[in-house]
């Protein structure tokens, strides 16, 4: 099914049995804040190297696995079952930096990183710029052969496990005012403090703190790229993260569907199964429909990828994937929890984790109703052939 290699299903295999490990681990995490003991966070981290999950989306030249962009999604759909944020060490270092690193950031954070002895995060969002992040109001000025960094982000995603941070601020000196550009900034450079650590609806040991970052000082050589390159950066780490969120949901949906069709077989009401109901068994036709569909979208999309299709396109249609994938996901989940009743409701029920861990897919890495404007935009540029 679905054109896969000999090659792809023994990676696909090897991911899914890592998974089904980490999946054990899911109710501790629950219960200790996400936190897993450290021996055994170290543990399966370890073995994610070993078994040559990390770092997929990277050349081999430079110590990645060089997966295609469809064995990257086999990869990150089969981390999508497991909730708590746990399969979020099968790493993905950024793919987009491998172009343009100068010899001090290749050497000093990209291989390291790549690796799996550093760790880095971005820091893009800000409190009135989220999904359309051309609005920044963070600031960058250079000084000398420095730039001092200024504004404050939010959402700043895995600081607490970090070392380095992106930040993507306006240029305010030189050639480029106005327009974006990227630093790389190690976390305990003076100037960059926590402002603040909000609660969210998840239990993932990866926090997503407020940041201010007030007269921080970084060499030029931290500058990725050139001036004003900032936005382009931006639009290929979306297409990447748009299409790997819809590899996830696909996982999640699995897992769902997998569940509480389990669940429906046993569970007797009266004299008969709850999965003999004519109503919840339209609940499960419906999700299982569902995730058919979407998988052969995604994968679609990554083949395309693959085959080095038009950007705009990509583009347009990263976003199809990451809107039709997300809402589809959620979907699942609520008929997930309905059907699991009162069980449903528990946090120890995975129908529960991941109706509030879904949610989110909706929203970050540019919400549905962006997706829906640059898809329609694009529709209207060059038509629906050009896109599907």
């Amino acid at each position: 099914m679905y054109a896969l290699t000999p090659e792809d299903l023994e990676l696909q295999a090897r991911a899914r049995g890592f998974a089904d490990e980490l999946i054990t681990h899911e109710q501790y995490a629950e219960e200790h804040a996400g936190e897993l003991r450290e021996d055994v966070t170290h543990r399966l981290e370890a073995r994610a190297v070993e078994l040559g999950l990390t770092a997929t989306n990277i050349s081999t030249e430079l110590g990645g696995r060089g997966c295609s962009t469809l064995q990257q999604v086999l990869v990150q759909e089969q981390g999508g079952r497991v909730t708590n944020a746990l399969a979020w060490c099968l790493t993905t270092p950024p793919g987009w930096w491998a172009a343009v690193a100068n010899d001090h950031q290749r050497d000093t954070y990209l291989i390291p990183t790549i690796e799996g002895r550093r760790e880095g995060c971005y820091a893009i969002t800000e409190e009135y710029a989220g999904s359309d992040v051309s609005d920044l109001k963070a600031t960058a000025a250079r000084d000398g052969d420095d730039f001092v960094l200024n504004g404050e982000k939010w959402h700043v995603t895995s600081f607490n496990r970090s070392d380095h941070t992106f930040f993507q601020g306006v240029l305010t000196t030189g050639d480029h005012v106005g327009e974006q550009a990227m630093f790389v900034v190690d976390n305990d450079t003076p100037g960059i403090r926590v402002v603040r650590t909000p609660a969210y609806s998840h239990t993932f040991a990866h926090h997503h703190p407020i940041l201010a970052f007030e007269d921080v000082r970084v060499p030029s050589t931290n500058l990725i790229g050139g001036e004003g390159d900032g936005m382009s950066f931006v639009y290929e780490w979306f297409r990447y993260e748009r299409l790997m969120i819809g590899a996830r949901c696909l996982g999640a949906a699995e897992r769902l569907v997998d569940e509480m069709q389990a669940f429906a077989a046993q569970r007797r009401v009266g004299d008969e199964y709850l999965a003999d109901k004519q109503l919840v068994q339209g609940m499960l036709a419906d999700s299982l429909t569902e995730l058919f569909a979407t998988r052969a979208m995604v994968y679609e999309v990554a083949r395309s990828l693959d085959a080095g299709v038009d950007l705009k396109v990509a583009h347009a249609q990263c976003s199809m994937v990451k809107l039709h994938a997300s809402e589809m996901a959620n979907r699942v989940a609520d008929r997930a929890v309905q059907i699991f009743g009162g069980r449903g409701y528990m946090r120890e029920n995975v129908a529960e984790r991941f109706y509030r861990e879904l949610r989110v897919e909706r929203i970050w890495e540019g919400a549905s109703e962006i997706q829906r404007s640059i898809i329609a935009t694009q529709l209207a540029k060059r038509g629906r052939a050009a896109l599907v």
